[in-house]
């Protein structure tokens, strides 16, 4: 068994295990979820130890059987854009596990399970080849996602849930017209087989040909990432989503639609990929101000971040369709940036509602006096979102700004303003929250973090400060495997 094969095998097993035993004590449970998650980690880290980053290609190569009267095989691979998604699941699985220990304790086998499968599925999706396999995992994951929000999810927790399920399933099903429609022609689903004939002018699609099939793939990304204007089911989602279920859609999930964007749409449709890109630069130009003017109107803390993430997503597909290593690869590097920092600033609000039972920033204030640690982390993660130099956020939003200014100088100059607008809203979201007079005896009877939630935020503020400084190692891994795409559109024609 490979390190790829493992990786998705092991939270499947520690899933199995549960289902097994579901009367088992919550200590046992928790201590098994954890224990799984930490062993599915250790093996992306092995995945990581056996890549070699000098190569831009796909490596790791596992392939077997599946259905061998159309083609289709259980075949995984990963280059480094994959692997950093890899890793940054892995990651952050078990810091969700823990951040639950106390708030979720309804169910709790059944939570720990979905978590762990929804885990092998995302896994499965940056790692497969198979086109087949890749449509069947990326729906999938909305199976485990929509028991995490329909079951342990807030009042509305139902409603979200069906809008999430519909919303993203019914884009994924112009993906599945667009695969059927390339086996139909190729005779296989082997996306690195269809890629190299159409790199290599085996297999020529025309332009309508090519036109139809990225919009088919770009709807069901799209909505993935989201991106404007089919993002209206995110902030209902996190809204109503427990702390783990935000942490992991934001982490995570809405980097399935970024990765597909880049993986299949853009190296398999190269002209209709230029052809398409400055519509794509204007439409995320209107993602990021968009999802910022509304996150600066919220009253709900939680719904603010979510449509910051409507905003920060906007840049990550800003950067991929700017078409240049620079901004392209910067994208790749931001999606890890906005996992570790939407994540860690969802797990706050979750520790701070587990305390207050309330989200409306109008029922806070002045409560740095009360919960210092708290507030400085707090502090530290948003300036991380707002892109300070110094922390991640900034190494991945700057390139991305300055890459599509090469590319088109009014995008890169009106994204700058959700930049700008994205330090408004919240550094004064934190200024109402944390600072000014101690009213409430809410308020003021509101503990700081335990041991065990300092825990979960160490290894998250970590990593803040450790990209901020030094990004070198992160661009060093996804930047082969960008250019190789770039590389790969270009030698189609797809960039003159």
């Amino acid at each position: 068994m490979g390190p790829i094969t493992l990786t998705v095998v092991t939270p499947l097993v520690g899933a199995l295990l549960l289902a097994l035993a579901p009367r088992s004590r919550d200590r046992d449970v928790r201590a098994v979820g954890l224990a799984v998650s930490l062993a599915t980690f250790a093996a992306s880290l092995w995945l990581l130890a056996s890549f070699d980053r000098t190569q831009p290609d796909l490596q790791l190569v596992e392939s077997f059987t599946w259905i061998p009267t159309i083609g289709a095989r259980f075949a995984f691979a990963v280059d480094g854009v994959s692997l950093v998604l890899i890793l940054l699941t892995t990651f952050l699985v078990p810091l969700v596990l823990v951040a639950s220990w106390r708030s979720v304790d309804d169910r709790l086998v059944g939570y720990t399970a979905a978590f762990l499968v929804l885990e092998a599925a995302v896994i499965g999706v940056f790692a497969t080849t198979d086109l087949l396999l890749f449509y069947i995992l990326f729906e999938f994951t909305l199976v485990p996602m929509y028991l995490i929000i329909g079951i342990w999810g807030g009042a509305g927790r139902r409603a979200a849930a069906v809008k999430f399920f519909l919303y993203t399933l019914a884009g994924g099903l112009l993906m599945l017209v667009g695969l059927l429609y390339l086996q139909a022609q190729t005779g296989t689903f082997d996306y690195v087989a269809i890629r190299d004939a159409i790199v290599s002018g085996r297999f020529v699609l025309t332009d309508v040909q090519q036109a139809w099939l990225f919009a088919a793939f770009l709807v069901a990304f799209a909505v993935k990432v989201p991106l404007f204007p089919v993002h209206t089911w995110l902030p209902d989602a996190h809204t109503e989503a427990p702390t783990g279920g935000s942490v992991f859609l934001a982490g995570v999930l809405l980097k399935m639609g970024t990765f597909g964007l880049l993986r299949y749409a853009m190296p398999l449709f190269p002209d209709a990929t230029t052809t398409f890109a400055p519509w794509l630069l204007g439409v995320s130009v209107v993602g990021v101000l968009y999802g910022a003017i509304v996150a600066l109107m919220q009253a709900d803390v939680k719904r603010l971040v979510a449509y910051s993430s409507v905003s920060h997503m906007g840049f990550v597909v800003l950067g991929t369709f700017a078409l240049n290593d620079v901004a392209t690869t910067a994208a790749v590097v931001q999606m890890v940036n906005h996992g570790l920092s939407t994540g860690a600033l969802f797990l706050l609000i979750g520790f701070l509602y587990e305390r207050r039972h309330t989200r409306m920033i109008a029922d806070f204030g002045g409560l740095a006096k009360q919960v210092p640690v708290m507030a400085g982390l707090w502090l530290l993660v948003s300036l991380s979102s707002l892109a300070l130099p110094g922390l991640n956020g900034f190494v991945g939003e700057f390139p991305i700004l300055l890459g599509t200014f090469a590319t088109s100088r009014p995008a890169a100059v009106l994204a700058a303003f959700g930049a700008v607008l994205a330090a408004l809203y919240l550094l004064w979201a934190y200024q109402r929250m944390f600072h000014g007079p101690l009213e409430t005896d809410a308020n003021r009877t509101t503990t700081d973090l335990t041991r065990r939630e300092l825990a979960v935020m160490a290894p998250l503020v970590v990593l803040i400060v450790a990209i901020g400084l030094y990004p070198g190692p992160l661009f060093d891994l996804v930047g082969p495997s960008v250019d190789r795409v770039l590389g790969e559109v270009a030698a189609a024609g797809g960039l003159r």
